[in-house]
């Protein structure tokens, strides 16, 4: 979990020098220490960290390059190697930064820091920060704690992290915050009629379940929805190999849900929360799930399975006609869903989905404000003949390829009976290592979300 430094420490200065101030910057420095940023070739880029001595060669210092606003516009948490730069101690950034930036620096020298060491424990010191003057410290540590627990969540492997091991760590987040959870396992999803999700997990020798949490008794109500598929083969279309090699991350919408709602708890945000995850494992036996089976899901419409590798949405529509019977203000559900929004918009964006452009414009801000890149795609009504079979009410995996995203997305908005709803398809991995974000698990869309809560609830949290 991250650390930062205690109000009575000593801590040394980190200088943050953008390009364009780096000739005032070193004229205002010792001789001695602007003589050796000059030495070792230091001209302010983006993210470049040079250590300044005293006389008799001890790090008093750092120095960290912010580049240009061209720049920093590419690289998000550009200066966060600084983190890992410095020798372990007590630090405190120091330079013109504020607001945004500021806060983006914070939680970049948190996440930074990020190893998921379960398998391979790593003893090291850590540089500690102190929060910055003007930057809301328990948000930050919020924001880096969620993003930790979404993380590890998604890098663990899926025999460690199964139906009944997501409950364990759903349950520990209820108990952590003061909220209340239940669950609803195996056959007790047929009887309790969530027939879909049901169907996806029952092949599996791991149960199926529905996790439910509850917090706060005023205010809104939010309900998060996130996809738990803790391992997906694909069914009985059946994956090749190179595609399940990343298959224990199916269940990042879970892990990203899991993060959001500890950011909301841990802050205490004046709204009631609530919190469905329907984890399974979509796998082969007797008793899988067949392509052309037709489906009867909680809300009364019938589903063809054309693809058995099409079972995020079906676990998550009986998961989202469940969340509107409580009638809540705002639904959002998030999921690694699609391979089509990869494709559309890359690893680094949370595309999204809406009816509504102020929650676009909401989510689009506080994805600017919180370094979590978001962007809208199309809930286009043109496409809704796609997702009709004819033999039955919808089809889970049209043919044709086209607009999977976007189909996808139509889907499960047929299961929810609230204009006030967002989908969000994220992909839940950092591909390759870039800065505060080492590869692996990652979560996606939850700052942005957090910040865009007020305006999306019309309500001051």
């Amino acid at each position: 979990m991250p650390e930062f430094a205690p109000d009575d420490a000593v801590t040394r200065p980190i200088y943050m020098v953008d390009e364009a101030g780096l000739a005032a910057f070193l004229a205002g420095l010792p001789p001695m220490q602007a003589a050796w940023l000059l030495a070792v070739g230091f001209k302010a880029g983006l993210g470049a960290v040079v250590l300044l001595p005293d006389a008799g060669g001890a790090v008093v210092a750092a120095v960290v390059g912010n580049g240009t606003g061209s720049a920093r516009a590419r690289r998000q948490f550009g200066m966060a190697g600084v983190a890992l730069a410095v020798p372990a101690g007590d630090w405190h950034f120091v330079g013109g930064l504020e607001g945004a930036a500021l806060e983006e620096a914070a939680l970049g020298w948190f996440l930074a820091q990020y190893r998921f060491d379960r398998y391979k424990p790593v003893a090291r010191d850590v540089a500690r920060l102190a929060l910055p003057v003007g930057v809301d410290g328990a948000r930050v540590i919020a924001m880096a704690q969620a993003e930790v627990l979404t993380r590890d969540l998604i890098n663990t492997p899926a025999s460690d992290m199964g139906p009944a091991e997501m409950e364990a760590a759903f349950c520990a987040l209820a108990t952590r915050h003061g909220a209340t959870a239940s669950v609803i396992v195996g056959d007790d999803l047929l009887a309790q009629n969530f027939p879909m999700i049901h169907a996806v997990g029952r092949a599996s020798t791991r149960a199926p379940r529905l996790l439910d949490m509850q917090w706060g008794d005023a205010g809104p109500l939010l309900v998060l929805v996130g996809k738990g598929v803790c391992f997906d083969t694909g069914g009985l279309d059946i994956k090749p190999s190179s595609g399940m090699v990343l298959m224990k991350k199916d269940m990042g919408g879970a892990a990203t849900v899991l993060g959001l709602a500890h950011m909301i708890m841990a802050l205490g945000l004046r709204l009631r929360l609530r919190v469905l995850v329907p984890a399974v494992e979509n796998a082969i036996s007797g008793a899988a799930m067949r392509p052309k089976d037709i489906l009867t899901s909680r809300k009364g419409l019938t589903v063809e399975v054309n693809n058995t590798d099409a079972e995020g949405r079906l676990v998550l529509a009986d998961a989202l006609a469940y969340a509107c019977e409580g009638k809540p203000d705002l639904v959002i559900s998030m999921a690694t869903l699609t391979g089509a929004a990869r494709v559309a918009v890359g690893p680094d964006l949370a595309p999204f989905f809406t009816d509504d452009d102020g929650f676009a414009v909401a989510l689009t801000n506080g994805g600017a404000q919180s370094a979590d890149p978001v962007w809208r795609l199309p809930l286009w009504p043109g496409y809704e003949a796609m997702i009709e079979p004819g033999i039955a009410d919808l089809d889970n995996a049209p043919a044709g390829g086209f607009a999977g995203a976007s189909t996808a997305a139509l889907f499960l908005r047929r299961f929810v009976d609230t204009p006030n709803y967002v989908h969000f398809d994220i992909y839940g991995h950092q591909p390759t290592a870039a800065p505060a974000r080492p590869q692996g698990g990652a979560g996606q869309g939850a700052r942005a979300i957090l910040y865009a809560l007020p305006a999306m609830l019309g309500a001051t949290l």
